[in-house]
C-alpha cells in the first residue's frame, strides 16, 4: 500500500522548532506506519517502456566530463545524487528525490515531534519571520514574539535563504545549541540569542470557547492523532456547553498533513458515507474515492473508529471555516468537501492552491521518492489546482484590509506548477489581470503613504489566533450571531465573472474508473505550511 502525501508546495510557513519542516509540503497516507515505509510498490507500478539509450548515453557523457575537467574533484555519488534530485524536482513543485535525512524527517513529521525550538516561521522579504512561538519551548520560554525577523542563523545569514533551507539549520538534535540574530520591529533593535533545541511535540488540535455558547477549533495540521484528538476536544466542548450555537473551524496557515486525517476531521461534520475527496491519476491505485467511513480515514494507530462516540451536535451546528494563502493541500480538501455540501461558510482569503497527490515510494532503506501521482477533486468535481478555495464571504486579516495581499505566494507563482484542466485560457487571464490591478492600486497607495504610516505597516505583527485581537475570528463569531461582517477591501477576494460557485444540485458521483483501489487506510504525510523547528 503505497504512502500518500498531500503536499502543500508551499515553503511558506515552518514550525522553525525542528516540527514540521518539509512540507510544507509533504501530504501523507497509507495503512501502516508512517515510520516503517515498507516496499510494497514493486506489483503495483507499470513496467517501464524502454530505456531511452541516447538521453542516458548524454547524461553518461556529462558525468563523465564533469569528473574529469570540473575545477576540483566531486564524489560520484553527490553528483549522481544530485541528477537525480534535478530530474525529479524539475516535474513540479512537490515531486522530489528524498535522501536519509529528508526521509527520516518526513516520516517523523505523521507524528507531530520533532527536535528543535518551537516557533511557526514564514517568509517577508526575504526575511524569516516569527509567526509565533509553541508554547512551553525553548522559542517561547526565551521570549521571541511574533514579527520577529531572523536574521541569521548561526553564522549564516538568511537573506534570500529558502524556508525549507532556514527550517533544517534551527533543527537538529536535542540538547544542542543554535544561535539566533533576531530583529525586533517593534523595538527597532538587534540581539542574539542562543538556544538549546529540545523535543517539540506539536499539538495538532486547539480548542477554547470564545464566547459562552461559541467555539474555535484550530488545526494547525493533519498528524495520526488528530482526528482522535479533535473527537476528544469536540466532546470536551459539548459537556462544558451543551447549547452549543455556533463552531468556527480555523485552518489558517495550515499547510496539510496526511490525507486519511483531513478525511476524518471532514467526517466528523458531514454525514456518513458522504463523498469527501476523489483523486485521479494514470495508474489504478491513483484513481480512488474517499467518503466519510471509518475505511477512508483509519490509520494504523487507529485501533477503534475515533468518530463513533462523537456528539451528534457537529453534524448540525452552525459552523464557519476561516482560510487564508496558507491553508494548502489537506486543509483545501476540507475547505472545499464542507463547502460543496453547504455545511459551512467559508471565510477568509482564497487558500494556496494545491490540488495535487503526492506518493511517497522507498528505493532504498533509507531513502525514497515523493512523486506527484494524481490530482484531487472536491465533491462537486472541482480542481482546485492553482485556483484554490475560494471563500465565501472574503474577510481581511486586519481591519483596515490586507495590502500586502497580491505579494504572496501561491501554488501558481510556482514556475514548474500544475496545470489545471479545467480552467479556460480566459479564466487564467481573468484572474492575471484581476492580479495585476491589485499590485498596481497597491503602488499607488503605497506611494501616497507618509513616512509614519509605511513605518506603522512595517511594524505590524499578526494576531494571535483566536484571540479578542484576532479581526477574522471576530467577523465569523459575528457571522454565527446574524450581525454585520465587515469583507475584504481586495480586488482578489472579489468575485470574478467567472466566479467559482456552489453547486446548485446535488452532488453526483464524480466518474473515477477504478472502483476499488488499496489505498484505503492509507496515510497522508504532513504536508505542513507550519514548518516547525
Amino acid at each position: 500500500m503505497l504512502k500518500y502525501f498531500k503536499n502543500t508546495g508551499l515553503i511558506a510557513i515552518g514550525l522553525a522548532v525542528g516540527i514540521l519542516a518539509g512540507v510544507q509540503f509533504s501530504t501523507r497516507t497509507n495503512a501502516q506506519s508512517p515510520t516503517k515505509l515498507t516496499r510494497q510498490v514493486s506489483n503495483q507500478v507499470r513496467q517501464p517502456g524502454p530505456l531511452p539509450l541516447e538521453e542516458l548515453r548524454l547524461l553518461a557523457e556529462v558525468f563523465g566530463q564533469v569528473k574529469q575537467s570540473y575545477v576540483e574533484p566531486i564524489d560520484d555519488k553527490r553528483l549522481l545524487t544530485a541528477a537525480v534530485k534535478g530530474m525529479v524536482s524539475s516535474l513540479d513543485p512537490h515531486s522530489s528525490y528524498l535522501d536519509a535525512k529528508e526521509y527520516q524527517e518526513l516520516q517523523e513529521q505523521t507524528l507531530g515531534r520533532f527536535a528543535g525550538v518551537g516557533i511557526e516561521i514564514t517568509q517577508e522579504e526575504g526575511w524569516v519571520k516569527v509567526i509565533a512561538p509553541i508554547e512551553d519551548t525553548p522559542a517561547f520560554r526565551a521570549g521571541l514574539q511574533p514579527g520577529d525577523l531572523i536574521m541569521r542563523i548561526d553564522d549564516k545569514s538568511v537573506r534570500n535563504m529558502t524556508l525549507n533551507r532556514a527550517v533544517q539549520k534551527m533543527r537538529g538534535k536535542a540538547g544542542t545549541k543554535v544561535r539566533l540574530t533576531i530583529f525586533r520591529k517593534v523595538a527597532n533593535r538587534t540581539f542574539s540569542l542562543t538556544l538549546t533545541r529540545a523535543e517539540i511535540h506539536v499539538q495538532s488540535v486547539k480548542t477554547k470557547l470564545i464566547q459562552t455558547a461559541y467555539a474555535w477549533v484550530r488545526i494547525t495540521s493533519f498528524q495520526e492523532d488528530t482526528v482522535a484528538a479533535l473527537t476528544e476536544k469536540l466532546n470536551d466542548i459539548v459537556q462544558r456547553t451543551p447549547h452549543l450555537k455556533g463552531l468556527i473551524l480555523d485552518l489558517r496557515n495550515n499547510g496539510g498533513g496526511l490525507l486519511q486525517s483531513a478525511v476524518g476531521v471532514t467526517a466528523a461534520f458531514v454525514p456518513r458515507a458522504a463523498l469527501i475527496v476523489s483523486t485521479n491519476g494514470q495508474e489504478p491505485e491513483s484513481r480512488k474515492i474517499y467518503r466519510s467511513t471509518l475505511a477512508d480515514y483509519q490509520l494504523s494507530s487507529l485501533s477503534a473508529d475515533p468518530l463513533k462516540h462523537l456528539s451528534p451536535m457537529f453534524k448540525t451546528v452552525p459552523m464557519v471555516v476561516l482560510t487564508n494563502a496558507y491553508s494548502a493541500s489537506a486543509s483545501e480538501i476540507v475547505a472545499g468537501a464542507l463547502q460543496d455540501h453547504h455545511r459551512a461558510l467559508i471565510m477568509g482569503k482564497t487558500t494556496f492552491g494545491k490540488g495535487s497527490v503526492q506518493t511517497v515510494r522507498p528505493l532504498t532503506t533509507d531513502t525514497g521518492l515523493r512523486l506527484t501521482v494524481a490530482y484531487y477533486y472536491t465533491p462537486s468535481g472541482r480542481s482546485i489546482q492553482n485556483k484554490g478555495i475560494r471563500p465565501d464571504l472574503p474577510v481581511d486579516q486586519y481591519p483596515n484590509g490586507d495590502p500586502d495581499e497580491a505579494y504572496i505566494t501561491r501554488e501558481i507563482d510556482y514556475s514548474n506548477h500544475l496545470a489545471n484542466t479545467q480552467e479556460s485560457d480566459e479564466e487564467k487571464e481573468e484572474r492575471e489581470q484581476r492580479r495585476l490591478e491589485q499590485i498596481r492600486l497597491l503602488e499607488e497607495q503605497n506611494a501616497k503613504k507618509t513616512p509614519e504610516q509605511r513605518e506603522n505597516d512595517r511594524q505590524r505583527t499578526p494576531p494571535l489566533f483566536g484571540s479578542e485581537d484576532d479581526f477574522m475570528v471576530q467577523q465569523a463569531l459575528r457571522y454565527l450571531k446574524g450581525e454585520p461582517v465587515q469583507t475584504s477591501k481586495s480586488l482578489l477576494e472579489r468575485p470574478p465573472a467567472a466566479a467559482q460557485s456552489r453547486p446548485s444540485a446535488p452532488l453526483s458521483e464524480p466518474s473515477i474508473s477504478a472502483p476499488s483501489v488499496q489505498m484505503h487506510g492509507s496515510d497522508a504525510a504532513p504536508n505542513p505550511t507550519d514548518s516547525s523547528k
